[in-house]
């Protein structure tokens, strides 16, 4: 009698588990970026999950994540989602070897989960996508192991090629597929960021406002090489906020709501809105997570509808004391009504920056701007409501965070010529930068090299009391090290003070300190 002994099965090695397991999440990841950036409204399954870890974040991690990574924090959070993704895919791969059906529930299971988060996007379809991206990796991480162990078999049944084209084929295999992954990912996510296919054009047609800015002022910019320009370009001004992906609303469907405590709710079209009375002004608005010397800070010329005129239109309750803006992603601002009715300020629901329809990534088709509040609270992008209730009914997004509830902006300075740590010649050195204090204005300012006393500097003619002004000290420099402060008077008098915080709950504080070498 023969016995026949059955043959084993092959499994692939760990390492071959694992490279088709990363193999599979990045045809996954790939696929259904590729996928969202094609198909108008459907999701990406990173930005889905992105906006998940930013809506679990502690109190505390706006502000370490700004001073770790500054307005790179959007693309480091998107690389990390999708690395965490294909490191699970490939332990995912290594649990193949020999529990393939625990590995096809796994990644059915995460695929529910990440549909799960991608289901609580407001303006997103996530179950195109998500079904693509599972799919893909299901297949991949079945398909891949097979071709190895198909390899294998036919090796140990055959003497040995030379070389093994089996396993090179396997690899070749891998590698092609996570480079057409990559190159789909990469794909998808410039239809995304610069709009769907067929998405409605991000730009408007607007008027000429009925009270355009004043002219600028005799001396309003001071002539310093490498100091910050009086007005900020679109291209070079600060972006901080939560949305991984700049929202595109459609201008045929956006609408902008007045609703809550008030007489006469009503909504505008975007061609109704800049069809209204428009007025142009120069403001300096600033980020609450900008450190002392940072550049979370810019000034230019906005364009758009007063919101006295909107309130008025609405009528506002007397007992509506806070106006809420909400955006088309569901983010939230909330700043005192009795703010935006101040007969000294001008807040606005800006339609266009520095001459030109908001960029998206500013706020298009609209924003909020109220001088003298940090953006956190008044500076909404993407405008979708204004809502008036009360202080105590209601808590922003940032509030529940630890940051303040009220946050007028800090009267600040900067140096940005020299730069610390600088090298340069001895002899006479232009120390300039900018000094801020909106809606106070910027009454002078002043400069202490190493202990001595504060000297005044020069001031450019301010613009307003809303922007900030530019400076400069000419300094007989002598060789050595130096320290540089800074310090800037508001309208009222006060002296920037130099007891230094961080900037959660209300901003920085400090004076802009840095060294320098004269040689």
């Amino acid at each position: 009698m023969t016995t026949i002994h059955d043959t084993p099965t092959p499994v692939p090695s760990r390492t071959a588990a694992v490279i088709a397991g990363i193999a599979a999440g990045a045809a996954g990841l790939g696929g259904a970026e590729l996928l969202a950036g094609l198909i108008p409204g459907a999701a990406s399954p990173i930005i889905a999950v992105g906006d998940f870890v930013i809506s679990l974040q502690p109190p505390g991690a706006k502000q370490f994540v700004v001073e770790l990574f500054g307005e790179a924090d959007k693309l480091i959070l998107n690389l990390f989602i999708a690395a965490v993704a294909v490191a699970l895919a490939g332990g995912i791969g290594l649990l193949a070897r020999h529990r393939s059906g625990l590995a096809r529930l796994a990644i059915a299971v995460g695929g529910v989960a990440a549909l799960a988060i991608g289901l609580r996007a407001p303006l997103s379809e996530a179950i195109p996508t998500f079904v693509v991206a599972t799919a893909a990796a299901g297949i991949v991480i079945l398909v891949l192991p097979a071709l190895f162990t198909l390899a294998q078999s036919r090796r140990e049944q055959a003497p040995a090629e030379m070389p093994d084209w089996g396993r090179r084929r396997f690899l070749g295999t891998s590698i092609a597929v996570v480079g057409v992954a990559a190159a789909s990912g990469v794909a998808g996510r410039a239809l995304l960021d610069r709009g769907r296919l067929g998405a409605q054009p991000q730009a408007g047609s607007i008027p000429d406002p009925t009270a355009s800015a004043p002219p600028l002022p005799a001396g309003a910019s001071l002539d310093i090489p490498d100091l910050s320009p009086l007005i900020t370009p679109n291209r070079d001004f600060y972006r901080i906020d939560t949305a991984l992906l700049v929202p595109r609303p459609d201008l045929e469907t956006w609408r902008l709501r007045v609703s809550g405590m008030v007489d006469r709710p009503f909504e505008l079209t975007y061609d109704e809105l800049v069809a209204l009375p428009l007025i142009e002004q120069h403001v300096t608005i600033a980020c609450v997570s900008n450190e002392v010397g940072g550049g979370l800070v810019g000034n230019a010329l906005w364009t758009g509808v007063r919101l006295k005129d909107l309130l008025e239109r609405a009528g506002v309750q007397a007992d509506a004391t806070q106006i809420v803006g909400r955006a088309v992603d569901d983010f939230t601002v909330g700043f005192p009504t009795a703010w935006a009715l101040a007969d000294d300020r001008e807040a606005m629901v800006a339609v266009a920056m520095n001459g030109e329809p908001l960029p998206p990534s500013h706020g298009f088709p609209a924003r909020l701007i109220v001088p003298g509040l940090y953006g956190y609270v008044s500076a909404t992008k993407w405008l979708a409501e204004i809502e008036l209730t009360r202080l105590e009914s209601f808590d922003a997004y940032w509030v529940p965070l630890g940051w303040a509830k009220e946050a007028p902006i800090l009267t600040q300075s900067r140096i940005d010529v020299p730069r610390g740590g600088s090298r340069i010649p001895g002899g006479e050195v232009a120390v300039a930068g900018v000094a801020w204090a909106p809606d106070r204005g910027i009454s002078g300012v002043e400069v202490q090299v190493d202990e001595d006393g504060w000297q005044p500097a020069e001031i450019s003619a301010p613009i307003s009391d809303s922007t900030w002004v530019q400076w400069v000290h000419r300094w007989d420099a002598t060789p050595g090290d130096h320290l540089l402060r800074v310090r800037a008077i508001d309208g009222n008098g006060d002296v920037q003070t130099d007891a230094k915080s961080r900037p959660a709950p209300d901003g920085a504080r400090g004076h802009h300190t840095i060294q320098v070498t004269i040689t």
